[in-house]
């Protein structure tokens, strides 16, 4: 059982490590702190989902085309609130909203530098089953102007722009996990006392690992390469065949791969071979993260970071995980090429 009195809460660490985050004026921080709120609200609100009316569909689609469940239109309001409240952003983007949100500072000078995107509820269609669900944020500095309104250009810079990414697992326990680009850290919600605890510091991929967690409902459309390599995975021999684990959750799966060593996949699918995850939302945050804890973040053929998006809600095919297995997956992906 771990012991709380030996490891710092989240704040302490936050206070502690000020001077290594990018920018230090105490606004990321506070962006932090803000992020950590509202995910103790939004967990109160998934711990109980089986004994409340907020299970199930809320009866509308989200700009994605997808039926939003009433946890993630929760989820969504409480972060975007939170986030507002504590007056640090001036603009939030979330995947459940059609465009962005502009954010005047307190003073109405439009002064504010950081702008958040989130994922609100990542894999809501778990809550129903009582599986692992998960918060995903990412945060930059704007671009525009000071003094001036946020601007699209704002929220869709490439991901080697951000400043900080992470994520937050409602599961057996709650952590909070992110990255402001000095390593990979893990904290542990005591519910008790409603305290994050450092209870994972310095996450790392392991250079290897024995788990490939992709959908492969969809094998059928998926390029030749990516069929080779799960057949790869498949294959006796030497150390392998690794284990399929998918819970259809990006945050769990991305999470135990990060403990335990292993490769998540969401290929580009279908006729037109696009991706299905969002790029601004969920492929930049987990790729930073990837880094930052020595693995690898790639479309199978571009470094996820490097991608210069062209939309708010574009899509992306993303292969992240332990070095080892990814450059494998690339050789691959380019045979197939040559």
């Amino acid at each position: 059982m771990t012991n709380t009195n030996q490891k710092k809460t989240l704040g302490e660490f936050i206070f502690d490590n000020q001077s290594s985050f990018p920018y230090s004026t105490g606004e990321l921080s506070k962006l932090i702190n803000a992020i950590r709120l509202a995910a103790k609200i939004t967990n109160h609100e998934v711990n109980k989902a089986g004994l409340v009316d907020i299970l199930g569909d809320a009866g509308n689609t989200n700009v994605q085309g997808e039926s939003q469940q009433k946890l993630d239109v929760y989820a969504n309001e409480k972060f975007i609130q939170t986030l507002i409240q504590r007056g640090i952003v001036c603009g939030i983007a979330s995947e459940e909203e059609e465009d962005f949100i502009s954010v005047d500072s307190i003073d109405g000078d439009n002064t504010n530098k950081y702008v958040v995107l989130i994922d609100p509820l990542d894999g809501s269609s778990n809550i129903d089953v009582n599986a692992s669900v998960g918060t995903i944020f990412s945060i930059y500095r704007r671009v525009s102007p000071l003094g001036s309104p946020v601007e699209l250009r704002d929220f869709i810079q490439p991901g080697k722009n951000q400043v900080a990414a992470g994520y937050v697992m409602y599961g057996t326990s709650t952590m909070l996990v992110f990255t402001t680009g000095n390593g990979v850290n893990g904290f542990t919600l005591n519910p008790a006392l409603g305290t994050f605890y450092h209870s994972h510091p310095n996450m790392q991929f392991p250079e290897t690992g024995k788990i490939y967690s992709v959908n492969e409902g969809n094998y059928v459309h998926f390029s030749k390469g990516v069929k080779s390599y799960i057949k790869y995975c498949q294959r006796e021999e030497e150390d392998r065949p690794y284990t399929a684990r998918y819970i259809g959750s990006m945050v769990a799966d991305f999470h135990r791969n990060l403990i335990k060593g292993g490769i998540y996949m969401y290929p580009r699918i279908g006729p037109m071979q696009k991706g299905k995850l969002r790029l601004t939302y969920e492929c930049n945050p987990i790729a930073f993260l990837t880094e930052q804890a020595k693995g690898i973040a790639t479309t199978g053929t571009q470094r996820i970071l490097d991608v210069e998006p062209t939309e708010l809600h574009q899509r992306e095919a993303i292969f992240c995980g332990s070095r080892k297995m990814v450059e494998k997956l690339q050789e691959f992906i380019l045979n197939e090429e040559s």
